[in-house]
Formats: structure tokens, C-alpha cells, sequence
């Protein structure tokens, strides 16, 4: 009875161990003759491992991993053709043998870029890399060599030289799409790094906030893209592409000097009396290096600006930096940050329209101390399946001190979590996300009370490619916005209550897309977009005076939404050592409760931001981009041109101006308009911008023109009341705008270069919104060096 046991635990080891070898022979023999193929993709010249890289053998594949590493594995005996690719990179094609019994093959591929400006590789449209010519939808590209030759010490800077794209006192307006307001409810979205970094109570973009020391490249998207990123992405993106520290390390600075001339009229010249002296200093430093699996970016700014504009200065210092560890070859962590600290005063009009209007009114002058920080917790992982999961966060901290009880500050929580699954035997990549943002707000410039927001977002996106030549991207996403607001009391020009409230709203915005390559370097686009923008807490509840005129709130205002279309062509070329593209595309969009500052209260005058009823924008765009050579000379251009018929859906005339609570929407828009036909206030109807570069050996040369035409409507509140000398100024400059700058630059060796930037170089007098007037010509000497 005692041996019965141990006999059969004796029976089951020996049953264990059968199974076991049994289970290794079967292994071993369908293993027997396979193989593996591994290697890295690396870029030449910067020998960066190229992350995403798509590596395929027959038609089956992998993509590689955060260290550009990849595997094939069970592979028989046999020959096979191995094609890799990555966007912005030549393609690599060859075919590769597994001999009998050879257990793996390890092949490195050095990838070449691909010159072709229609490879350039892009994100922001779809979340993933693609080529610019294979799109669906317009977009402007802008790399560092640009920025740094134009000597822009902000971003804005340069944005305003790009085709369809506009600044107006600091507001970006893609096509037409907005007007001035007023410092409140930008309808592009700014990302640093595909992250908002607009300020939280007003939805104002802070240029100075981002590190222009350090940017691999801008991409600017045009029309809606709101089911992608959401509210505020209603009239198109402006995304910023900080750069990593790479094989290499990079110290490099510069500095900048830039002198303001006096005014061709030298009665306009208040400075010339005092001992004031209108100039600017620019110095930037920025530090990138690899530390094994550590990886470092380090940038210092220093802004200082005395402006041709009275009581007009900005000074401040900015630290970024960028931190990045990979533990694996498929997760990596990082921290980012960005610190921002200054003071600065402006005034928000002129004296009068004579020989004051570069001189402040006093009844508009701010003088405000800030304080801004982001702090970026990100992580990067590739799964075994080849998934990509994206970790994106932000601190977004805004502290404006402001000397006219117009102080605010806010706090902005984000979070996205991203998942992108690429199927490359479909030519299909679905990309979703979930995104969560939280804010609150104190200002007295909303009744010195505490708001919170919350925003709750949800989105997919398809990009399919059938045929190898016809590209279709669909897209959805569903938003809530909720505010509370505490309620609080004003007096304009008696006590009035804003009642306590909580407004949610869901809304789900969708898009459509479609690239078809009609020859080689033809392609033909169509797109339609939805957008949507919830109205920001300045728009609803600030309470303030602009000198003349008081805002006030608006609790009941609602949100915007929109529709953009856009067909269009882009058709390569290349000519000798030459090549670029032309682009040709009309567009319409159309707002639905269109947001906008008007005047609803004549006696005492008041601003409230209202929903001016349904708007139309149409028009056209033409633009052409390349570079090359020309014999021994490098060139490269920009040019474009951008027409568009602005329009209200209601305008009547019919009643005169009226102010009356039970005029019509028609009558309202009419009656805030200067003019006496349909068109939106602050636009161009027709814009154009070049730039051309030519460099021989260390010479360079650059040439940039900017055409716009007159600024047919503003505010008739503006030219009424409230700025002196408006109407006189604005009957004596109804010419169009002719803008010239011109660069010089020479490379005194490898690593040094000094340059002269003279922008306004025919010394015109120009304005971009009443009442402030842009910069007289001005001269800058820039050095650039690299240790």
C-alpha cells in the first residue's frame, strides 16, 4: 500500500518529461530550417535611429522601435525582397538570401533623405507622419533656417510672411477666418510639441512662451481640424516641433541688435527730443546632448524691447529645457519645461491721428508683471505587436500683474492619452485618444472670483491608402465643456448680478478627407471639416475699460461652429537642380453663431463679445515653394497669394444705424460696421507674400515682400468715439500695403555667421488694427555661432 503512491509519482514525472521532450521535438522541427533578420535603420549623415520606420519582406513586416531597431523572425531558406521605408527618406529596396541553416542575418539600412519637397515629412494633420504631397488638407511647413535668417524674436514674427496667414495684434487669422478680438478667443489653435499652450481664461496664444531657440520645424495647418484637436482648432493650427538632442551634441548662440528709424514724417518722431532709443535685443543659447539612454535640451532666452511705440517696452528672460531616458528600446520617459518671467507695458491706442500716433493715450496704457511656466510629463511606448501608445501631459501656469485691475492668473491641467496601431499589409493606420483638461481662473478682470472648466474629449482617426495612389482620412471626435461660474456683481453703470451657473455641452465634430496622385508629383486633395469653439471665459465674463468704452459680460453667449471645404492641386516639379511645388486650391468656410466683440450699448458705450448670427468666407489661394540650384547659386523661394470675400449671411441697412435691443441680427452687424455694405470687419480681401534667398559660397541674400490690401471695415465704434483722429487717419490711408525687407548674411567659417536684417526697408506707415501702428524701418546685426 506504501509503494502505490511513490509508484505513481514516479508515473506522472515520467509522463511530464515525455510531454516536455515531445513538445521541444515538434517545436524544433517547424523551427528547423527558420531564421531571423534584425538590424537598425539609422538616418545618414546624422546617424539617428529613424523610430516608425516601416520594414517589410514580400509584403509582410514590422515597424522599428524607439532605437530604429527591428526583427524578422521565421524566416525559411530562401531569397526575398526587403523594402524599408520612412517618411522624408529615400526608399530602400533590396533583396536579401537566407541560406540553409543560417539562424540570423544582421542587416543595418542607411536611409537617405529624399530632397523632394513633397517628401517632407509632417504630423500634424493626421497625428503620424506622412509626406507633405500626399495630404488631404493645405498645409505651410517652416523650418529653423527660416526663422533664424529673418532674425524673428517670436514666432509671430514669422507666421505673418507664411501665404494665407495674418497677425493682428498678436491674433493669428488663417484665411480670413478671424478678425480683432480684442485679446480674447483665438480660432487657431496653438501646440507646442501637439499640446495646447493657449492661455486658459482667454484663449490667447503667448508667443513669447515659445522656445524659438529650439525648433526642428512649424507646421501650419489651414481650415478646421477641431475633430482632431478639438475646440479652438476651429480655423485651422499652428503646431511647434521642439527639437531632441541627436548623435551629435549642439551648443550654439546668438545675438541680436535691432535699431528703429525715425518715421518718414519727423513730426511723428516723439523719441527724437529725449534720451530714449527705440531698439531691441535678442540673445538666445541652446545646449543638446546624449548621455548614454539620457538625452538633454537646454535653451536660454533674453528679450529686450524699447518700442517705437510710446510707453511701449518688453523685457523678459526665458529657461526651456527637454529631458528624455529611454529604459528600453520601446519606452522612453521624458519631462519638459518651459519658465517665463518679465514685465512689459503697451497702450491700446494712439494720441490722435496726426502727429501723435506713435504716442500712448493715456486713457489706454497697461503695465503688467508675468510670470509663466509649463511643466510636460510625456512617455513614448512601442508593444510587442508593434502598437504605439503616446503619454502626453501639461502645468500650464499663467500670473499677469496688472496695474489697472486687470490682473489674472490660471492654471491649466492636460492630459491625452494616444494609441496608434498601424496595419501595413492594409495601408491602414487608426489612431484614438482620450483627452482630459482642467483649468481655473481668478481674475478681476471677472470679478475677482474663481472659474473652473473641464473638458472631457474623446477621438478616432482612419487613414487608408488603396492602390498605392488614393489616400482617404476620416475622422470624429466627441467634446464636453463644462464651466462654473461662481456669479459676482458689477456696475455698469448700476449694480448688476451675474447669477452662479454650471453649463455643460457635448458636441461631436467629424472630418473627411481624400488625396488622389494623378501622375508623378500631381496630387489632387478634397476636404471637409467641422468646427467647433466653446467660448472662453473672457468672452462670457470679463469686465473691463478699454479707454472710451467699457466690455462687459455676456453669460448667455454660446458656442461657435463651423465648416471648411478645400479643393486643391499640388504639382511638383523639377527643373535642373531645382525642385518644389505649385499649389492651387479654392476654399469656403462657413460659421454658424459666429463670436465677435461688438458694440451693444451706445450711451454709455459697451462691448460685449455676441454671437453675430452666420458668416461665409470663400476664396482662392495660390502658392509655389522649391529650392535648389542655379549653376554654383543655392536658391530657395515662398510665394503666394490669397483672395477672400468675407461675408454676413445677415447685413440691413434698411433701418439706419441702430442700437436698439429689438434690432435685428441684420441691422446689429451693420450698425457695428464702418461701412455700409457686406463685409466682416478686419480683413484683407486680397493678400500676397514672397520671400527668395540666394546664397554663393558664404554670401546669402534674401528678399521679402508682403502685400495687403486695404482694411476696408472696422469698428464704428472706434472711428465714432473712442480713437482720436481714426476717421481723418483712415479717409487720408486708404492705399494698400507694400511691405520689403531685405537680409544679408556671411558664414565667416563653419560654425560663425553674421547678418544685417532691414525690414520696412521704404519706411511705410502701415497699421494692422485702428488705433496702433506697426514698426518704421528698422536695421538688426545678428551673430550666430556654433561652439
Amino acid at each position: 500500500m506504501r509503494n502505490r503512491p511513490i509508484m505513481s509519482h514516479r508515473f506522472s514525472h515520467y509522463l511530464s518529461i515525455s510531454i516536455l521532450t515531445l513538445v521541444f521535438l515538434m517545436s524544433s522541427m517547424s523551427s528547423f530550417g527558420q531564421s531571423k533578420i534584425s538590424g537598425q535603420v539609422i538616418e545618414k549623415g546624422s546617424n539617428e535611429p529613424l523610430i516608425g520606420a516601416t520594414v517589410q519582406l514580400d509584403g509582410s513586416g514590422t515597424a522599428t522601435d524607439l532605437n530604429g531597431r527591428y526583427v524578422l523572425e521565421n524566416i525559411e531558406a530562401g531569397t526575398y525582397l526587403l523594402v524599408i521605408n520612412y517618411v522624408g527618406m529615400k526608399s530602400y529596396s533590396e533583396p536579401v538570401e537566407i541560406s540553409e541553416g543560417q539562424n540570423s542575418l544582421e542587416l543595418d539600412v542607411v536611409l537617405v533623405r529624399d530632397n523632394l519637397l513633397l517628401s517632407e515629412a509632417t504630423v500634424t494633420s493626421s497625428k503620424f507622419e506622412k509626406p507633405l504631397g500626399e495630404l488631404t488638407v493645405s498645409l505651410e511647413v517652416v523650418k529653423p533656417q527660416f526663422i533664424e535668417e529673418n532674425n524673428a524674436g517670436a514666432i509671430d514674427e514669422i507666421l505673418d510672411r507664411l501665404p494665407g496667414v495674418q497677425i493682428l495684434d498678436g491674433q493669428p487669422s488663417i484665411r480670413g477666418g478671424s478678425g480683432f478680438s480684442y485679446g480674447a478667443g483665438s480660432r487657431v489653435l496653438l501646440l507646442v510639441d501637439d499640446i495646447p499652450i493657449l492661455q486658459a481664461d482667454a484663449g490667447f496664444p503667448n508667443w513669447r512662451d515659445v522656445p524659438i531657440e529650439n525648433i526642428e520645424q512649424i507646421e501650419v495647418v489651414k481650415g478646421a481640424a477641431s475633430a482632431l484637436y478639438g475646440s479652438s482648432a476651429l480655423n485651422g493650427i499652428i503646431n511647434i516641433r521642439t527639437g531632441f538632442a541627436k548623435s551629435e551634441p549642439v551648443l550654439k548662440a546668438s545675438v541680436a541688435h535691432t535699431s528703429f528709424f525715425s518715421p518718414l514724417d519727423e513730426a511723428k518722431n516723439w523719441w527724437q527730443d529725449t534720451t530714449v532709443t527705440p531698439r531691441k535685443v535678442v540673445t538666445n543659447l541652446l545646449y543638446k546632448k546624449k548621455f548614454g539612454k539620457f538625452d538633454l535640451v537646454a535653451g536660454l532666452n533674453y528679450f529686450d524691447l524699447v518700442s517705437y511705440n510710446e510707453n511701449t517696452s518688453d523685457q523678459f528672460g526665458r529657461v526651456n529645457f527637454n529631458t528624455r531616458y529611454r529604459f528600453t528600446d520601446s519606452l522612453y520617459v521624458g519631462l519638459a519645461g518651459n519658465f517665463n518671467s518679465g514685465s512689459s507695458n503697451s497702450f491700446f491706442y494712439w494720441l490722435n491721428g496726426e502727429e501723435g500716433v506713435y504716442r500712448a493715450n493715456p486713457g489706454g496704457i497697461s503695465a503688467t508683471n508675468k510670470l509663466r511656466f509649463n511643466i510636460d510629463p510625456y512617455a513614448r511606448y512601442i508593444d510587442e505587436n508593434g502598437n504605439r501608445h503616446k503619454l502626453n501631459s501639461r502645468i500650464y501656469s499663467v500670473r499677469n500683474d496688472n496695474l489697472n485691475n486687470q490682473s489674472n492668473q490660471s492654471l491649466l491641467l492636460y492630459g491625452e492619452y494616444q494609441f496608434q496601431r498601424q496595419f501595413e499589409s492594409q495601408d491602414l493606420t487608426l489612431t484614438s485618444g482620450l483627452v482630459a483638461l482642467h483649468t481655473d481662473v481668478q481674475a478681476e478682470l471677472y470679478g475677482d472670483t474663481v472659474y473652473t472648466t473641464n473638458n472631457l474629449a474623446a477621438y478616432l482617426q482612419a487613414d487608408k491608402k488603396f492602390f498605392d495612389k488614393l489616400t482617404i482620412g476620416f475622422g470624429v471626435r466627441v467634446e464636453q465643456n463644462e464651466l462654473k461660474n461662481p456669479g459676482f456683481v458689477y456696475l455698469y453703470p448700476d449694480s448688476v448680478t451675474v447669477e452662479p451657473s454650471n453649463e455643460r455641452e457635448i458636441k461631436p465634430v467629424f472630418r473627411l478627407g481624400m488625396n488622389y496622385q494623378l501622375a508623378d508629383f500631381t496630387y489632387l486633395r478634397a476636404s471637409w471639416g467641422q468646427g467647433y469653439r466653446y467660448p472662453t471665459i473672457a468672452e462670457k465674463y470679463i469686465f473691463t475699460d478699454i479707454g472710451g468704452a467699457n466690455v462687459i459680460p455676456n453669460p448667455e453667449l454660446g458656442s461657435e461652429t463651423g465648416v471648411s471645404y478645400e479643393v486643391g492641386v499640388k504639382q511638383g516639379f523639377r527643373i535642373g537642380a531645382l525642385n518644389g511645388f505649385l499649389d492651387v486650391s479654392g476654399f469656403l468656410t462657413e460659421y454658424q453663431d459666429m463670436l465677435e466683440f461688438s458694440l451693444t450699448s451706445f450711451i454709455p458705450p459697451a462691448f460685449q463679445s455676441v454671437n453675430v448670427g452666420d458668416t461665409r468666407i470663400y476664396g482662392a489661394e495660390a502658392s509655389v515653394q522649391g529650392f535648389g540650384k542655379l549653376g554654383a547659386v543655392d536658391v530657395s523661394f515662398l510665394a503666394g497669394y490669397t483672395f477672400i470675400e468675407p461675408r454676413f449671411m445677415e447685413f440691413d441697412t434698411t433701418a439706419g444705424r441702430t442700437f436698439s435691443p429689438e434690432a435685428t441680427q441684420g441691422q446689429r452687424n451693420y450698425s457695428n460696421s464702418t461701412v455700409n455694405y457686406n463685409i466682416l470687419k478686419y480683413r484683407f480681401n486680397h493678400t500676397a507674400k514672397a520671400d527668395v534667398r540666394f546664397g554663393l559660397k558664404r554670401f546669402d541674400i534674401g528678399v521679402n515682400y508682403n502685400y495687403m490690401s486695404y482694411m476696408e471695415a472696422v469698428d464704428f465704434i472706434f472711428e465714432f468715439l473712442i480713437v482720436p483722429g481714426l476717421t481723418e487717419y483712415r479717409a487720408a490711408n486708404t492705399q494698400d500695403t507694400h511691405l520689403w525687407n531685405l537680409r544679408l548674411g556671411y558664414s565667416f567659417n563653419e560654425k560663425g555667421r553674421i547678418s544685417l536684417v532691414w525690414n520696412n526697408i521704404t519706411n511705410i506707415e502701415y497699421s494692422m488694427r485702428p488705433g496702433l501702428l506697426e514698426a518704421p524701418s528698422s536695421l538688426a546685426t545678428r551673430i550666430d555661432y556654433t561652439f
